[in-house]
Parts: C-alpha cells; sequence; structure tokens
C-alpha cells in the first residue's frame, strides 16, 4: 500500500483530497499549518503534522517519518485579490513553499509529485475555451506564484537535474472555480470566494454583494468555470495512481467543465436552492479578477479518465447542507 502526504491536506480541497485517496486504498499523511485549514476537518486516524511547507526540515522529516512514496501538493496562499495586497506573502508561500518541498524530495530521495496549480496562470486569456496550450499571462501575484511553482517542478524534473531530484516524475493540475462539498464534515470556510461569502450572507440575512458589474460579459458580472471539490479530489487520486503506474503524464491537466456560469447565476442558483430570495448589492471590482474564464477538460478526460458531471444546482446544494451543517 503506498503513502502520500497531503500538504494542506486540512483545507478544503485538500481535506476532500485526503478522503479520495483513503477511499482509494492509500495511506495518507497531512501536513498543514493551520493557517487557513481546521484540524477537524483531517480524519481522526489520518496523521497531522502542524508545519509549513516553508520548513523543509519538518517536510523532510514527515516523509522519512512515514515512509512517503509521493506528494500531493495543495498548500498555498490562494487568494488572488488578496495576493495584490500581500505579493511578497504569496510568493514566500508558494514559490519558496514549493522550493523548499522539492528540496526535502530530493534529500529523502521521494519521487512523486501532483502539484495543485490554478486557472490563474492564465490571466484574462483571448479564447473562449482554455486549453493546455493557451498562453499564460497571470495578471495577480498569486497566478504568476503558481506559474513559477510550475516551472520549479518541471526543472527539477529534467535529466539534467536528476542528481538534485532523483527520479522526479510529476503533473500539476490547473484547476478553475471549486464549489460544492463531498462531505458534510467539510465546507469552505474561505473568506474570499464567492460561494461561501454568498451562503454566508444568506445565513446572516444579508444581501450577497458582487464585486464588478461592468465586465464585458452578457450581464455584466465575472464568468468562471465551476467544478465540484469531490471531481478535483478525484482527479488528484488518478493523476497521483497514473505517476505510481510508471505512466507519462502531460505536465500540465485544466480540471475545466467547460461551461462558464456568471455570479448573477450563481447567486441565482444559491436563491433557488437555499428557498431565500434576495437581491444582491453591487461593489466596486475586486483587483486581479479576469473578466471570464472557461476551459476545455478534454485532456484530463483522455489521460486520467476524469470528466466532471455534477451541476452548478448540485454544487450549491452541497455546499449548501455542508456549510448548514456548522451554522
Amino acid at each position: 500500500m503506498s503513502t502520500w502526504l497531503v500538504t494542506g491536506g486540512a483545507g478544503y480541497i485538500g481535506a476532500h483530497v485526503v478522503r479520495a485517496l483513503r477511499a482509494d486504498g492509500a495511506d495518507v499523511v497531512v501536513l498543514d499549518d493551520l493557517s487557513s485549514g481546521h484540524a477537524e476537518f483531517v480524519p481522526d486516524d489520518v496523521p497531522l503534522v502542524r508545519a509549513s511547507v516553508t520548513d523543509a526540515a519538518a517536510v523532510a522529516g514527515t516523509l522519512r517519518a512515514h515512509a512517503v512514496d509521493g506528494v500531493v501538493h495543495l498548500a498555498a496562499f490562494k487568494y488572488a485579490g488578496e495576493s495584490v495586497r500581500r505579493p511578497l506573502h504569496t510568493y514566500e508561500q508558494n514559490v519558496t513553499g514549493t522550493a523548499r518541498l522539492l528540496a526535502a524530495m530530493a534529500e529523502v530521495g521521494t519521487p512523486l509529485l501532483v502539484f495543485s496549480s490554478s486557472a490563474a496562470v492564465y490571466g484574462t486569456p483571448d479564447v473562449d475555451l482554455v486549453t493546455e496550450e493557451t498562453p499564460t499571462a497571470p495578471e495577480s501575484p498569486y497566478g504568476r506564484s503558481k506559474l513559477v511553482g510550475e516551472w520549479l517542478v518541471a526543472d527539477a524534473a529534467r535529466p539534467e537535474a536528476a542528481g538534485e531530484v532523483p527520479r522526479l516524475r510529476h503533473t500539476s493540475l490547473r484547476y478553475f472555480n471549486v464549489i460544492g462539498s463531498g462531505d458534510p464534515a467539510v465546507y469552505d470556510s474561505s473568506p474570499h470566494n464567492l460561494v461561501p461569502l454568498v451562503l454566508d450572507a444568506v445565513l446572516a440575512g444579508r444581501a450577497p454583494r458582487i464585486l464588478g458589474d461592468d465586465y464585458p460579459t452578457p450581464d455584466g458580472t465575472c464568468v468562471r468555470d465551476y467544478v465540484d471539490v469531490a471531481e478535483v479530489a478525484a482527479a488528484h487520486v488518478a493523476a497521483a495512481r497514473a505517476l505510481e503506474a510508471g505512466r507519462t503524464l502531460a505536465p500540465v491537466y485544466n480540471l475545466g467543465a467547460g461551461e462558464g456560469r456568471s455570479v448573477r447565476e450563481v447567486m441565482a442558483a444559491v436563491a433557488a436552492v437555499t428557498g431565500v430570495p434576495f437581491e444582491p448589492e453591487v461593489g466596486p471590482r475586486r483587483p486581479g479578477d479576469p473578466p471570464r474564464i472557461v476551459a476545455s477538460g478534454a485532456l484530463a478526460a483522455r489521460d486520467l479518465g476524469w470528466a466532471p458531471r455534477a451541476t452548478l444546482e448540485e454544487m450549491v446544494r452541497s455546499a449548501w447542507q455542508a456549510r448548514r451543517a456548522v451554522a
């Protein structure tokens, strides 16, 4: 039985990856500094190491102590808008953290890595449907930090670097707007993500807020490609198992549903699911938000057998159920 370390495994997405790996028969260890994660998201029988990926010694010690076969690297400062205000912190967590993780893997000889990247690497693409060949042009420190993370991973895996990171096999998953819940015990607690902000407003009896309604989109609000968190977790497992099997994967995969939904459409789905009608307030744009980004998941379907199936309403309903469980 293989053992996988999930960095950021106490977070919303990471906790789903932990559950998906365990359901697939893997042993799992979590490393998380709990700066945004929650210890209660980690199952009681999963070891939790409270440390940052910027602490290479702690990472190396964890890899050794648990005889880790591979790493799913999700630990990051993940807020595009907030990264504009805190660029140095963003680079420290996301770039320095990834470099130190790779150094620890090299020291111990851990050969497999699934890197959690982001659609933010594309910035504002000038195509209707983003593919892995779409040029990258990140517009926020967060997006740039994720792209640099991909470069670090790819460079560490080059044959010329074999003495530095032996036998490293890897892939990066660029995912889009993740919503929903695959377990009522795990919910999105981000203070910056759309769906938890809207659900919190509904629970508090406040009108949710739209950040900008003057974008060049059909209804003036940002359009995004929404994917279910449990399905994103399943893609991580598929990538991990493919690397274990020695398969050569593409350097990056988009996890997109190929369908864009606007902020107003998401709010309409929330109103329908909760049964609470509301009229959202409109505020100024948030820095770092592109007007539209929608992606093809065809390459992930081909190589990982991954296909998104959940509807927007189903994703919102599962998010609402999980959020109400802790209300």
